[in-house]
């Protein structure tokens, strides 16, 4: 907290328990620091003193100044004003912790064209330079980027003059702007707690609102009780000096007009006047405590005791909507709540979630429930309300079902619509009643977050029921005790380059302790693995979705039934030669980099056809064909279909292949040949040593 000048700063961790002078480093000034923007990121406060950005971290009381780097494109290597980014509370889960470490950094009013903006994924460890699409074409200065993790959208504020608006970088919002609005004077935007997309933009004389990430933004209008008395604060005359946003609630200290309280629920976007006897001055500021609990701050250093003077005034709303002089309509909810609230949950591809709250509305009040989505383009739902029972009063208690499923998927939006399919996406879904009055406090908006995205509890494994420590063909004992086995030089590459032999024998460890014992195949019966999803140790289904496989060792002694032509590509397909000389390694074949040959969009033209098709699953009956040779094999199977699951399946397995006779050491041709004669030979054998036996006779009784 401090003035807004950023030249009298205070630092609290405990919810101003204690405070303390927020200070700089003797070796961090250059002249009189001036505090430029501050941002909480996780446990770190990222600030911009004197246009340089520096990482605090309190805890530790440890500063770190983002500078450039000795990498070209690292580094912050321009002047900057401001750094924005979002928390997410909702979970520990990586997906939502990760969205913290994500910053940005830039200075407000440049030329959006020629802007230096910067993007930090590691809580400012590291910058890199962040450019968007037509950013070189985009006219107007910039005011602002903000991540809108909500809406799975970075969005730009362009100003224009005395109008502005937002515009975005991902599809399917990047053809288009938000709606433009009134920008008189320069606007802090303040991003409400919840990533539910709700916006509050003010200054002196303005307080605007956004519930969709600023695709519509529009004034805050001023009440007294349910009445419009003002359509904006500029219009009543109101001096705002600091505000307060938290998840629902809003409040507004003014220079002469007192105090301003607002719930930000769902169809809500006014403010009322609580109290006119806040008297102002330019060391106090407002903050909610916790819901409902107002908490005005005024601060002073006390520069003879080298104390600081904490003057705090406490205001509980719910008490001051008691005062009949506000016309504040009592709460005429009784009850409403949902296991869902404040939680994460996940939504892989093609999956759903059924969602339920509970409504209790006061005696003979029907609810009207309010269910809506943040993000519209990654999630669609259906909604219905039923009577489940009565209260021991005779009250009706209502259910409220929510079904959510994919916007791709529901059928009934325009692909042109939906966001991308093979994109992770995040989206709120806040169940609130349309007819709830402001004096609800104690009933806020029920909101979770979706991940429309990796479930990291599943994971894949090849189907193994029939192993060769089954057959007595392999002891498991022996594969324990450091089991080793020799690859010949003729049958694997360590670059993996099939059909290249390598200069010597390979001696193989195989880890029993990942692998267990090695499934059993006949080495002239063509395989496919069956491959199975399993989530939290319970089986799913069978994977019948594109994959490919890669022994880990390079060996190349095994083939496809299929080619490109035979497995009807329309184009040339992708195969492991053509990855590892993409990406420079093996192992990276993934959803992200897979092309299907398949596909209607124009790919590379089929100019090989006779090449093997290396993918397995899917649309085609591919299968594997080894060559004459027994031992184990270890692969690396990857699912790289990517409209299948949004997570990287992949796993490891083996495999025991047996029933090959050894090689001939002479051609097969020649044995034929050989073969023949030693017949012909013994058929004239037979017939001639009968009748040389007979002339034998007879040229002995001759001399006689």
């Amino acid at each position: 907290m401090g003035d807004p000048a950023g030249k009298k700063v205070f630092l609290t961790q405990d919810n101003f328990l204690t405070i303390v002078p927020f200070t700089v480093p003797k070796a961090l000034e250059v002249g009189k620091p001036e505090l430029n923007s501050a941002l909480f990121a996780h446990n770190i406060l990222m600030v911009v003193l004197n246009k340089k950005v520096y990482a605090y971290y309190y805890k530790k009381d440890v500063w770190e100044q983002c500078e450039v780097t000795s990498f070209p494109l690292s580094g912050i290597k321009h002047p900057v004003s401001h750094v924005s980014g979002s928390s997410c509370c909702y979970s520990a889960d990586k997906i939502c912790q990760g969205l913290s470490h994500n910053i940005f950094a830039y200075m407000d009013g440049e030329e959006i064209a020629k802007a230096n903006i910067y993007y930090s994924q590691t809580l400012g460890k590291l910058f890199h330079r962040y450019t968007f699409e037509h950013q070189e074409i985009t006219s107007g200065l910039l005011g602002g980027i903000f991540p809108f993790y909500s809406l799975s959208q970075t969005a730009v504020l362009v100003v224009m003059g005395k109008r502005a608006k937002f515009m975005y970088t991902e599809h399917p919002l990047n053809r288009s702007f938000g709606l433009s609005f009134d920008y008189k004077e320069k606007l802090n935007v303040v991003l409400a707690a919840g990533l539910k997309g709700i916006l509050v933009l003010w200054q002196a004389r303005t307080l605007l609102i956004s519930r969709n990430s600023g695709q519509l933004v529009k004034d805050i209008t001023v009440n007294h009780g349910s009445r419009i008395i003002h359509n904006s604060v500029d219009l009543a005359n109101i001096t705002i000096t600091n505000i307060a946003v938290e998840h629902n609630e809003v409040a507004v200290l003014t220079k002469h007009h007192g105090v301003y309280y607002g719930s930000l629920g769902s169809l809500s976007d006014s403010i009322i006047q609580i109290t006119n006897t806040v008297t102002w001055s330019e060391d106090k500021v407002v903050t909610f405590t916790q819901q409902g609990l107002l908490q005005i701050f005024a601060l002073t250093l006390n520069l003879a005791l080298s104390t600081i003077d904490l003057i705090q005034c406490e205001l509980n709303i719910q008490e001051l909507f008691m005062d009949p002089r506000l016309e504040v309509e009592s709460c005429k909810l009784e009850y409403i709540s949902g296991h869902f609230a404040n939680k994460m949950f996940t939504m892989d591809m093609k999956s759903h979630l059924e969602l339920f709250a509970i409504v209790i509305p006061r005696f003979r009040r029907l609810p009207v429930p309010l269910v809506t989505v943040s993000n519209p383009h990654s999630l669609g739902l259906d909604v219905d309300i039923w009577e489940k029972n009565f209260t021991m009063d005779g009250n009706f208690v209502y259910q409220v079902n929510v079904f959510l499923i994919q916007q791709h998927f529901s059928g009934r939006a325009d692909p042109s619509f939906t966001s991308s399919l093979k994109r992770p996406t995040l989206s709120t879904i806040t169940v609130d009643m349309a007819n709830k009055e402001v004096a609800c406090i104690d009933f806020q908006p029920m909101t979770a977050l979706i991940s429309i995205g990796c479930d990291l509890d599943k994971k894949i494994i090849v189907q193994n029921n029939f192993s060769a420590c089954f057959k007595g063909i392999l002891d498991p004992v022996v594969l324990q005790d450091n089991y080793t086995y020799t690859i010949e030089k003729e049958a694997y590459n360590p670059k993996y380059l099939h059909h290249k032999m390598a200069n010597k024998d390979l001696l193989a460890y195989y880890p029993y302790n990942i692998l267990g014992c090695p499934l059993l195949l006949y080495y002239d019966h063509p395989w496919k693995p069956v491959v199975e999803l399993w989530k939290n140790g319970q089986f799913l289904e069978v994977v019948d979705a594109e994959f490919v496989l890669l022994e880990v060792h390079g060996m190349f002694t095994y083939s496809y039934s299929l080619t490109a032509k035979s497995a009807n590509c329309k184009w040339q397909p992708q195969n492991w030669s053509t990855i590892i000389a993409k990406e420079g390694l093996p192992f990276r074949w993934s959803r992200e980099n897979y092309e299907s040959c398949h596909k209607s969009e124009e790919g590379d033209p089929l100019k090989w056809p006779d090449v093997p098709y290396e993918i397995l699953g899917g649309p085609t009956d591919n299968k594997v064909i080894f060559n004459q040779r027994n031992g184990i094999y270890i692969f690396w199977l990857s699912i790289v279909d990517p409209y299948y699951s949004y997570c990287t399946l992949q796993t490891t397995f083996s495999i025991y292949v047996f029933g090959a006779f050894p090689m001939a050491i002479f051609p097969t041709e020649l044995l034929t040949v050989l073969l023949i004669c030693t017949v012909l030979l013994s058929l004239w054998l037979v017939y001639a040593l009968p009748k040389t036996r007979l002339w034998a006779r007879l040229f002995h009784k001759h001399l006689s």
